[in-house]
């Protein structure tokens, strides 16, 4: 054969050469932060393609760099999809992190590291201001919102991000690649502050193993719910998908109450409620709203607010929980629009006055906020909504929280399709907590 033959022959052969190569992927990826629900630490959790070492190489900001690691450990995670896809999810906790102080670090092993990222650990004082942005809702298509979160987070606006549920539209598809896309988007926020999570419904293929495997949350409920302090406010993360999902498992729905209820009983101690008064929750399926989709908060008997009937035992709902432990604000999604509510209980609203509304309320105050952008587009609002109904946009955004201290709290709401402007804003503010302020 003539050279130019052979090296014809070598060109066409040259694609199956190729494809006869496996790919070695031991490059970490998908970045993101969590709280590791300890005082002090910070966990990293990151994805191969490959089995790597699990390290983390940090320091303070403005030290030598790297001079400190952390070794964790990595889990298998095959996808359920056709392809039964293959990556491993790395953990590492970092611990006696110095409170408010910042950190530089990369992850990965001598095989591939990450780029280098920082943080500011959570200052554990109970007369701490913590700053949130919360949403739920947002997608790998359309997530209209999360370029000005990115740029936000970068700036040091935030010390948490709360993601209520519905990630990706959905993590599952083509065998696992859009959820590994999606992470890759959260990175440039998730990478930076603590991502804290709960599950939605667009999590629940595969009995939500996407969603199980891939966040990293406190306790040992595969971050389906869990609670954790922060400032002068105890928040607690829940699934209001073990209401829908029995197919699951229906001894879920009963194992997060008995779980929640003691979690309010401990938080509801004088000595800890005299610390941490403000008790937040977050869930995806709102007990209320006025959309017009014929969803669960859009009927009187909304699952997750008066339970089931239809199981044996019946399964109770969480409202009169809830009121019962004096819960202070509750964060929902899954709603593709902005709802601030009266604070209300039983259908009823329970202002603190007509002149100052969340001035010492009667009843938990509930924020719903689902637009920060997905291929779902925003939903429409019921012309005729109920007296608690205070406020609604269907404007593409998401919301900001700050605890400032043990009385007052702030939240607002801010719209992407007004260029970042703030159009809804309240303070509440509580000179009384528990079940005894609403009497």
């Amino acid at each position: 054969m003539s050279p130019v033959h052979a090296a014809c022959a070598l060109l066409f052969a040259a694609p199956l050469l190729v494809l006869g190569v496996p790919p070695i992927w031991t490059q970490p990826e998908q970045v993101h932060l969590s709280y590791g629900g300890v005082p002090g630490t910070m966990v990293v959790t990151w994805t191969t393609f490959n089995e790597t070492e699990s390290k983390v190489e940090y320091s303070l900001l403005g030290a030598r760099l790297f001079e400190m690691s952390a070794i964790g450990h990595a889990t298998l995670f095959v996808d359920s999809g056709t392809e039964k896809r293959k990556m491993f999810i790395h953990r590492v906790t970092l611990g006696d992190l110095k409170p408010a102080a910042s950190y530089v670090y990369h992850c990965g092993s001598e095989e591939g590291w990450s780029d280098v990222f920082f943080f500011t650990a959570l200052n554990d004082s109970t007369t701490s201001s913590p700053r949130f942005a919360f949403y739920g809702d947002l997608g790998n298509e359309n997530p209209q919102s999360l370029a000005r979160l990115q740029k936000e987070t970068q700036l040091g606006m935030y010390d948490v991000i709360l993601h209520i549920g519905d990630f990706a539209y959905d993590m599952h598809e083509d065998n696992a690649r859009i959820g590994d896309e999606f992470m890759r988007q959260i990175e440039s926020i998730a990478a930076y502050v603590p991502y804290m999570t709960c599950p939605g419904n667009h999590e629940a293929t595969y009995n939500f193993s996407n969603y199980r495997n891939r966040f990293s949350m406190p306790g040992q409920t595969e971050s389906l719910w869990y609670s954790w302090n922060l400032g002068s406010a105890h928040i607690i993360s829940i699934s209001t998908e073990v209401y829908f999902y029995l197919d699951f498992g229906q001894d879920l729905l009963f194992k997060q109450y008995e779980w929640l209820e003691k979690d309010l009983e401990e938080a509801n101690k004088p000595e800890n409620r005299a610390v941490r008064p403000w008790i937040i929750t977050m869930g995806h399926r709102p007990m209320y709203c006025s959309d017009d989709d014929q969803d669960d908060c859009t009927t009187f008997e909304s699952y997750v607010r008066l339970g089931r009937n239809d199981t044996k035992p019946p399964a109770p709902g969480l409202e009169d929980l809830f009121y019962r432990y004096g819960v202070d604000v509750e964060l929902w999604a899954h709603e593709h629009t902005y709802e601030r509510l009266w604070p209300v209980y039983g259908d009823k609203v329970f202002n603190g006055s007509r002149e100052q509304p969340y001035v010492n309320p009667k009843a938990p105050v509930h924020i719903i906020t689902g637009s920060a952008g997905c291929r779902e587009k925003t939903d429409k609002f019921n012309p005729n909504p109920k007296e608690w109904s205070a406020f609604r946009s269907t404007d593409y955004g998401y919301s900001r929280m700050q605890v400032v201290n043990g009385t007052h709290l702030y939240m607002e709401q801010v719209s992407d399709d007004q260029n970042g402007k703030v159009i809804d804003s309240i303070w509440v503010v509580k000179e009384k907590h528990g079940f005894s302020a609403w009497v």
